[in-house]
Protein backbone atom coordinates (compact mmCIF):
# COMPACT_ATOMS: atom_id res chain seq x y z
CA UNK A 1 0.00 0.00 0.00
CA UNK A 2 3.02 2.42 0.81
CA UNK A 3 4.35 1.70 -2.81
CA UNK A 4 0.85 2.49 -4.17
CA UNK A 5 0.60 6.10 -2.48
CA UNK A 6 3.64 7.43 -3.57
CA UNK A 7 3.08 5.92 -6.78
CA UNK A 8 0.25 8.08 -6.80
CA UNK A 9 2.25 10.71 -5.47
CA UNK A 10 4.48 10.70 -7.87
CA UNK A 11 1.92 10.25 -10.99
CA UNK A 12 0.44 13.75 -9.36
CA UNK A 13 3.74 15.43 -9.43
CA UNK A 14 4.67 14.36 -13.09
CA UNK A 15 0.84 15.70 -14.42
CA UNK A 16 1.45 19.19 -12.46
CA UNK A 17 5.09 19.83 -13.61
CA UNK A 18 5.11 20.46 -17.06
CA UNK A 19 7.43 22.68 -18.68
CA UNK A 20 6.03 25.97 -20.62
CA UNK A 21 9.11 25.44 -23.50
CA UNK A 22 8.25 21.58 -23.99
CA UNK A 23 6.87 20.69 -27.63
CA UNK A 24 7.51 18.12 -29.84
CA UNK A 25 10.18 19.04 -32.82
CA UNK A 26 13.28 21.24 -32.37
CA UNK A 27 13.19 23.61 -29.95
CA UNK A 28 13.65 27.31 -31.15
CA UNK A 29 14.18 28.57 -27.66
CA UNK A 30 18.15 30.32 -26.94
CA UNK A 31 16.79 31.79 -22.94
CA UNK A 32 19.24 32.54 -20.33
CA UNK A 33 16.90 30.86 -17.42
CA UNK A 34 18.78 31.53 -14.66
CA UNK A 35 22.47 32.64 -14.25
CA UNK A 36 24.55 33.55 -11.19
CA UNK A 37 28.14 35.16 -10.95
CA UNK A 38 30.80 35.58 -8.09
CA UNK A 39 29.98 38.55 -5.86
CA UNK A 40 26.72 39.35 -6.71
CA UNK A 41 24.79 41.00 -4.62
CA UNK A 42 21.03 39.89 -5.90
CA UNK A 43 19.34 37.55 -8.62
CA UNK A 44 20.28 38.54 -11.75
CA UNK A 45 17.77 40.14 -13.93
CA UNK A 46 17.11 38.58 -17.16
CA UNK A 47 14.96 40.36 -19.62
CA UNK A 48 13.80 37.69 -22.61
CA UNK A 49 12.60 40.94 -24.80
CA UNK A 50 16.14 42.79 -25.11
CA UNK A 51 17.94 39.53 -24.56
CA UNK A 52 20.06 41.10 -21.82
CA UNK A 53 21.23 40.30 -18.08
CA UNK A 54 22.29 42.27 -15.54
CA UNK A 55 24.12 41.55 -12.56
CA UNK A 56 24.34 43.68 -9.07
CA UNK A 57 27.56 43.54 -8.05
CA UNK A 58 29.14 45.42 -4.66
CA UNK A 59 31.44 48.72 -5.10
CA UNK A 60 35.09 47.75 -5.20
CA UNK A 61 34.85 44.21 -6.72
CA UNK A 62 37.24 43.58 -9.26
CA UNK A 63 34.90 43.30 -12.66
CA UNK A 64 37.59 41.95 -14.84
CA UNK A 65 37.46 38.22 -12.84
CA UNK A 66 34.12 37.53 -13.01
CA UNK A 67 33.24 33.90 -12.80
CA UNK A 68 30.04 32.24 -13.85
CA UNK A 69 29.06 29.88 -10.89
CA UNK A 70 25.48 29.12 -12.15
CA UNK A 71 24.09 28.97 -15.97
CA UNK A 72 20.80 27.66 -16.58
CA UNK A 73 19.28 27.91 -20.66
CA UNK A 74 16.74 26.70 -22.08
CA UNK A 75 16.37 22.79 -22.61
CA UNK A 76 18.45 21.43 -25.09
CA UNK A 77 20.24 24.89 -26.04
CA UNK A 78 24.26 25.47 -25.29
CA UNK A 79 26.07 28.30 -24.85
CA UNK A 80 29.80 29.87 -25.71
CA UNK A 81 29.93 30.42 -21.98
CA UNK A 82 29.96 27.53 -19.12
CA UNK A 83 30.08 27.67 -15.73
CA UNK A 84 34.14 28.32 -14.54
CA UNK A 85 34.27 30.55 -17.16
CA UNK A 86 35.29 34.63 -16.47
CA UNK A 87 33.58 37.50 -17.53
CA UNK A 88 35.67 41.11 -17.83
CA UNK A 89 32.37 43.35 -16.62
CA UNK A 90 34.10 46.25 -17.02
CA UNK A 91 32.16 46.67 -20.16
CA UNK A 92 28.84 44.52 -21.19
CA UNK A 93 29.78 41.03 -22.23
CA UNK A 94 28.20 38.66 -24.89
CA UNK A 95 27.03 34.90 -24.31
CA UNK A 96 25.77 33.43 -27.42
CA UNK A 97 22.94 30.74 -27.10
CA UNK A 98 21.95 28.33 -29.69
CA UNK A 99 18.71 26.48 -29.66
CA UNK A 100 18.23 22.84 -30.49
CA UNK A 101 16.67 23.97 -34.06
CA UNK A 102 20.10 25.93 -34.46
CA UNK A 103 19.25 29.60 -34.02
CA UNK A 104 21.43 31.88 -32.38
CA UNK A 105 20.90 34.27 -30.03
CA UNK A 106 22.90 37.06 -28.26
CA UNK A 107 22.88 38.05 -24.64
CA UNK A 108 24.46 41.06 -23.22
CA UNK A 109 25.61 40.95 -19.85
CA UNK A 110 26.01 43.96 -18.25
CA UNK A 111 26.91 45.00 -13.98
CA UNK A 112 25.69 47.63 -11.75
CA UNK A 113 26.69 48.90 -8.25
CA UNK A 114 25.14 47.27 -5.54
CA UNK A 115 23.66 49.12 -2.71
CA UNK A 116 25.56 49.98 -0.14
CA UNK A 117 22.95 48.61 2.65
CA UNK A 118 20.47 46.33 0.03
CA UNK A 119 16.83 45.31 1.69
CA UNK A 120 15.27 41.99 0.48
CA UNK A 121 13.39 42.07 -2.78
CA UNK A 122 9.70 42.61 -1.94
CA UNK A 123 10.46 42.27 1.75
CA UNK A 124 7.50 43.58 2.59
CA UNK A 125 5.43 40.70 1.20
CA UNK A 126 2.72 42.46 -0.53
CA UNK A 127 3.65 41.10 -4.60
CA UNK A 128 2.11 37.67 -4.54
CA UNK A 129 1.64 35.86 -8.13
CA UNK A 130 -0.60 32.68 -9.16
CA UNK A 131 0.70 30.24 -10.38
CA UNK A 132 0.20 27.69 -13.61
CA UNK A 133 -1.69 25.49 -10.41
CA UNK A 134 -3.96 28.48 -9.59
CA UNK A 135 -2.28 29.45 -5.59
CA UNK A 136 -0.41 32.30 -4.95
CA UNK A 137 3.10 32.53 -4.08
CA UNK A 138 5.12 35.28 -2.98
CA UNK A 139 7.26 37.50 -5.30
CA UNK A 140 6.34 39.32 -8.66
CA UNK A 141 6.67 36.32 -11.19
CA UNK A 142 8.02 32.70 -10.83
CA UNK A 143 11.18 33.52 -12.49
CA UNK A 144 12.26 36.78 -10.40
CA UNK A 145 11.26 35.85 -7.09
CA UNK A 146 13.71 35.45 -3.75
CA UNK A 147 11.11 33.68 -2.08
CA UNK A 148 9.73 29.83 -2.13
CA UNK A 149 7.12 28.27 0.60
CA UNK A 150 6.55 24.45 0.96
CA UNK A 151 2.99 24.55 -1.01
CA UNK A 152 4.35 22.85 -4.43
CA UNK A 153 4.96 19.74 -1.83
CA UNK A 154 1.70 20.22 0.06
CA UNK A 155 -0.68 21.26 -2.81
CA UNK A 156 -1.23 17.48 -4.75
CA UNK A 157 -2.60 17.24 -1.15
CA UNK A 158 -5.10 20.03 -1.95
CA UNK A 159 -2.77 21.88 1.29
CA UNK A 160 -1.86 25.44 1.05
CA UNK A 161 -0.11 25.87 4.38
CA UNK A 162 1.51 29.45 3.14
CA UNK A 163 -1.30 31.96 2.16
CA UNK A 164 -1.04 35.66 1.40
CA UNK A 165 -2.84 37.21 4.46
CA UNK A 166 -4.95 40.96 3.95
CA UNK A 167 -3.84 43.28 6.68
CA UNK A 168 -6.08 46.21 4.70
CA UNK A 169 -5.35 48.96 3.13
CA UNK A 170 -3.72 47.36 0.17
CA UNK A 171 -1.07 45.69 2.56
CA UNK A 172 -0.20 41.42 2.22
CA UNK A 173 1.30 39.35 4.73
CA UNK A 174 2.48 36.11 4.65
CA UNK A 175 0.26 33.82 6.60
CA UNK A 176 1.49 30.25 7.54
CA UNK A 177 -0.46 27.37 9.69
CA UNK A 178 0.30 23.79 10.33
CA UNK A 179 -2.38 21.48 8.84
CA UNK A 180 -3.20 18.26 9.53
CA UNK A 181 -2.61 16.03 6.18
CA UNK A 182 -5.12 13.75 6.72
CA UNK A 183 -5.12 10.09 8.14
CA UNK A 184 -3.23 8.78 4.78
CA UNK A 185 -0.60 10.76 5.24
CA UNK A 186 0.34 10.27 8.71
CA UNK A 187 0.65 6.32 8.39
CA UNK A 188 2.94 6.67 5.85
CA UNK A 189 4.84 9.43 8.34
CA UNK A 190 3.68 12.65 7.09
CA UNK A 191 0.97 13.49 9.79
CA UNK A 192 0.81 17.47 9.46
CA UNK A 193 2.47 20.33 7.04
CA UNK A 194 3.96 23.52 8.50
CA UNK A 195 3.72 26.76 6.92
CA UNK A 196 6.87 28.28 5.83
CA UNK A 197 8.42 31.02 3.90
CA UNK A 198 12.06 30.91 2.97
CA UNK A 199 14.38 33.07 0.51
CA UNK A 200 15.61 30.52 -1.63
CA UNK A 201 13.84 27.80 -4.56
CA UNK A 202 11.26 24.41 -4.12
CA UNK A 203 12.69 22.22 -6.72
CA UNK A 204 10.00 19.92 -7.54
CA UNK A 205 12.76 17.74 -9.32
CA UNK A 206 14.04 16.99 -6.07
CA UNK A 207 10.19 16.12 -3.52
CA UNK A 208 10.40 13.34 -1.10
CA UNK A 209 7.16 12.63 1.25
CA UNK A 210 9.43 11.70 4.12
CA UNK A 211 11.79 14.78 3.82
CA UNK A 212 10.41 18.04 3.20
CA UNK A 213 13.96 20.10 2.95
CA UNK A 214 14.87 17.54 0.35
CA UNK A 215 13.25 20.41 -2.43
CA UNK A 216 14.51 23.58 -1.37
CA UNK A 217 17.73 24.88 -2.28
CA UNK A 218 18.26 28.03 0.91
CA UNK A 219 19.43 30.97 0.09
CA UNK A 220 19.61 33.88 -2.18
CA UNK A 221 22.65 36.29 -3.27
CA UNK A 222 23.17 39.22 -0.60
CA UNK A 223 25.71 41.61 -0.01
CA UNK A 224 25.42 43.36 3.10
CA UNK A 225 26.08 43.60 7.07
CA UNK A 226 23.34 44.62 8.68
CA UNK A 227 23.12 45.03 12.58
CA UNK A 228 19.76 43.59 12.96
CA UNK A 229 16.64 42.04 11.17
CA UNK A 230 13.49 43.69 12.15
CA UNK A 231 9.96 42.45 11.47
CA UNK A 232 6.35 42.32 12.50
CA UNK A 233 4.55 39.13 13.48
CA UNK A 234 1.79 37.60 15.18
CA UNK A 235 1.59 33.65 15.99
CA UNK A 236 -0.95 31.95 17.84
CA UNK A 237 0.20 27.67 18.66
CA UNK A 238 -1.85 24.50 18.15
CA UNK A 239 -3.07 23.49 21.10
CA UNK A 240 -1.57 19.75 21.08
CA UNK A 241 2.06 19.62 20.32
CA UNK A 242 2.79 16.10 18.68
CA UNK A 243 5.50 14.54 17.17
CA UNK A 244 4.97 12.30 13.53
CA UNK A 245 3.97 9.73 15.52
CA UNK A 246 1.33 11.41 16.57
CA UNK A 247 2.17 11.24 20.40
CA UNK A 248 1.36 13.87 22.60
CA UNK A 249 4.77 16.09 23.51
CA UNK A 250 5.37 17.80 26.73
CA UNK A 251 6.36 21.17 25.26
CA UNK A 252 4.24 23.56 22.94
CA UNK A 253 4.72 24.29 19.44
CA UNK A 254 6.74 27.17 19.21
CA UNK A 255 7.42 29.48 15.29
CA UNK A 256 10.55 29.73 14.05
CA UNK A 257 11.90 32.83 12.49
CA UNK A 258 15.78 33.62 11.51
CA UNK A 259 18.13 34.76 8.98
CA UNK A 260 21.42 33.53 8.43
CA UNK A 261 24.06 35.70 6.64
CA UNK A 262 26.47 32.90 4.51
CA UNK A 263 29.59 33.27 2.20
CA UNK A 264 29.31 30.50 -0.59
CA UNK A 265 32.74 29.99 -2.19
CA UNK A 266 34.28 27.09 -3.79
CA UNK A 267 31.37 24.86 -2.84
CA UNK A 268 31.34 25.52 0.68
CA UNK A 269 29.21 27.43 3.29
CA UNK A 270 30.43 29.25 6.10
CA UNK A 271 27.97 30.47 8.50
CA UNK A 272 29.07 34.76 9.11
CA UNK A 273 26.06 36.11 11.14
CA UNK A 274 23.04 34.31 12.60
CA UNK A 275 19.83 36.23 14.34
CA UNK A 276 17.27 33.57 15.46
CA UNK A 277 13.53 34.39 16.73
CA UNK A 278 12.20 30.90 18.49
CA UNK A 279 9.36 31.40 20.88
CA UNK A 280 6.20 29.51 22.20
CA UNK A 281 4.37 32.18 23.21
CA UNK A 282 1.05 33.57 22.26
CA UNK A 283 1.63 36.80 20.42
CA UNK A 284 -2.41 37.57 19.00
CA UNK A 285 -1.70 41.12 17.70
CA UNK A 286 0.93 41.70 15.23
CA UNK A 287 3.89 43.48 16.77
CA UNK A 288 7.67 44.65 15.90
CA UNK A 289 10.17 42.55 16.77
CA UNK A 290 14.30 43.40 16.30
CA UNK A 291 16.71 40.64 16.38
CA UNK A 292 20.45 41.21 16.53
CA UNK A 293 23.14 39.44 13.95
CA UNK A 294 26.24 38.02 15.99
CA UNK A 295 29.01 38.17 13.26
CA UNK A 296 31.59 34.94 13.44
CA UNK A 297 31.19 31.95 15.73
CA UNK A 298 28.43 31.48 18.13
CA UNK A 299 29.39 30.98 21.95
CA UNK A 300 27.97 28.73 24.28
CA UNK A 301 25.01 31.31 25.62
CA UNK A 302 23.46 30.27 22.30
CA UNK A 303 21.30 26.96 21.83
CA UNK A 304 22.03 24.40 19.45
CA UNK A 305 20.00 24.64 17.11
CA UNK A 306 21.01 28.03 16.16
CA UNK A 307 24.48 26.73 15.08
CA UNK A 308 24.98 25.00 11.67
CA UNK A 309 25.60 21.62 12.07
CA UNK A 310 29.11 21.54 10.56
CA UNK A 311 30.15 24.14 12.81
CA UNK A 312 31.23 25.47 9.32
CA UNK A 313 31.32 29.32 10.34
CA UNK A 314 33.86 32.16 8.56
CA UNK A 315 37.47 32.62 9.86
CA UNK A 316 37.29 35.08 13.18
CA UNK A 317 39.60 37.96 10.73
CA UNK A 318 37.01 37.70 8.52
CA UNK A 319 33.93 37.73 10.25
CA UNK A 320 34.63 41.24 11.35
CA UNK A 321 34.60 42.93 7.52
CA UNK A 322 34.07 40.49 4.53
CA UNK A 323 30.65 40.77 2.62
CA UNK A 324 28.44 37.83 2.37
CA UNK A 325 27.49 36.24 -0.77
CA UNK A 326 24.43 34.58 0.22
CA UNK A 327 21.40 35.05 2.79
CA UNK A 328 19.01 32.13 4.12
CA UNK A 329 15.73 33.99 5.47
CA UNK A 330 13.12 31.42 6.79
CA UNK A 331 9.87 31.31 9.08
CA UNK A 332 7.76 28.47 10.07
CA UNK A 333 4.73 28.00 12.02
CA UNK A 334 5.91 24.47 13.99
CA UNK A 335 9.73 24.74 14.79
CA UNK A 336 9.86 21.34 14.21
CA UNK A 337 8.09 20.99 11.03
CA UNK A 338 10.77 19.45 9.02
CA UNK A 339 10.32 16.60 11.13
CA UNK A 340 6.79 16.55 10.73
CA UNK A 341 6.02 17.32 14.32
CA UNK A 342 3.84 20.35 15.81
CA UNK A 343 0.78 21.13 16.55
CA UNK A 344 -2.56 21.40 13.87
CA UNK A 345 -3.90 24.90 14.17
CA UNK A 346 -0.38 27.15 14.48
CA UNK A 347 -0.70 30.01 12.78
CA UNK A 348 2.23 32.19 12.21
CA UNK A 349 1.86 35.73 10.47
CA UNK A 350 5.08 37.80 9.21
CA UNK A 351 5.32 40.84 7.09
CA UNK A 352 7.60 43.87 6.36
CA UNK A 353 11.08 41.75 6.92
CA UNK A 354 13.88 44.67 6.62
CA UNK A 355 17.58 44.87 7.34
CA UNK A 356 18.53 47.08 10.15
CA UNK A 357 21.38 49.27 9.54
CA UNK A 358 23.46 51.77 11.96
Amino acid sequence: MKKHFLYVLGLMLLTTSCVGEDFFGLSGFGNIKDISVSNQASNAQITNDSLSVRVEIPAGVDLSTIKIEKLELSSFASADKNVGDLLDLNTPQSITVTAEDGSTYQWKIASFVAAENPQLDNFDLNLWYKTSTDYFEPGADAASTIWGTGNPGTQILNKLATTPFDLGIDNLAAKMETLDNGRLAGTFGAPISAGSIFTGVFNSDNIDPTNPEAAIEFGTPFAGRPQKIRFKFSYVPGPENKDKSGTLLDYGDACDIYALLEVRAGGKTERLATAWFRSDATAAELSEKEIPFTYGELDSSFPDYTRPADEAYVSRDSANFVLPTHITFVASSSFDGANFAGAIGSVLIIDDVEMVYE
